[in-house]
């Protein structure tokens, strides 16, 4: 019986599980080893660690972790998590797991625009996030392919930093083509565009079917719906990182540091749980 079972082996699973682990409860991290930021060699905006290699990211936490006896990581996928009475079970390779609570950090997967040639620069010189992958084009023109009422404001923020920005429909280019130094955008109506980089809106979706076994409630934007401590709608089940909005929150918020945080909240609202019961 784990105090805690964490799923999802990202920023946010293993920020709950270095915190669970400093205060000996028994948990077990299970990491499917996917990940949405996979294709991305450099994350950004996070103290300490500007620029640092995600997969690196990843490495250094598990063996912080594993200086803390009680915590278990396995490399695994969850099938079903259920409720039965007062426990959690989550099921792996056809083997019942009981915890306590149970901490969804599963996160999302991007679906990117149909536009040929986009997806091979993804997570590089093309990226949704201006916090995590302006700077990287300072002083350089780069475009928003992005026709969403969001965009004009996005490309406001980037005037500081780029010499140029470019407001283009996604329904404006045929295809994205990689260049020695950025991109070219190769436009429907005839003619190109050159940039750094580009930035785009794609949508996303859950990557597991938790949310929906456990019925726990959702958000406008398909997040799950969380207190500020990551508490969901069903007692016991918490939910942090990409896929989890808390109710105060206009939105899920995309970027590892808030992921780091709903981890380590999570975590804490689990050991005050325990000691309550």
């Amino acid at each position: 019986m784990y105090d805690a079972i964490i799923i999802g082996g990202g920023p946010a699973g293993l920020q709950a599980a270095l915190t669970l682990g400093r205060m000996h409860r028994r948990t077990l991290l299970l990491d499917s080893g996917a990940y949405r930021n996979a294709t991305v060699s450099h994350a950004h905006n996070l103290l300490t660690n500007d620029g640092r290699d995600p997969a690196e990211l990843r490495r250094l936490g598990r063996a912080e972790i594993g200086a803390y006896a009680t915590v278990e990581i396995r490399d695994a996928v969850a099938s079903t998590v259920a409720q039965q009475g007062d426990e959690l079970t989550v099921t792996v390779d056809d083997e019942p797991l009981r915890a306590h609570a149970v901490i969804l950090a599963t996160g999302v997967t991007d679906d990117l625009p149909a536009i040929p040639g986009l997806a091979e620069q993804w997570g590089d010189r093309i990226a949704n996030c201006p916090f995590c992958h302006g700077h990287e084009f300072a002083g350089r023109p780069v475009a928003v392919v992005n026709a969403s009422p969001h965009s004009a404001v996005l490309a406001r923020m980037l005037e500081p930093v780029a010499s140029e920005v470019h407001l283009v429909d996604p329904a404006r280019v045929e295809r994205v083509d990689g260049t020695a130094d950025g991109l070219r955008l190769l436009l429907v109506e005839g003619g190109h565009l050159d940039v750094a980089g580009a930035f785009i809106a794609p949508t996303w979706r859950p990557n597991a079917p938790f949310a929906a076994q456990l019925d726990l409630a959702v958000t406008e934007a398909g997040a799950v719906r969380t207190d500020a401590f990551g508490r969901t709608s069903m007692p016991g089940v918490y939910a942090v990182g990409d896929h989890a909005q808390a109710e105060h929150l206009p939105g899920p918020m995309f970027s590892l540091a808030a992921a780091i945080a709903a981890g380590q909240l999570a975590a804490v609202a689990v050991v005050h749980s325990l000691v309550a019961d």
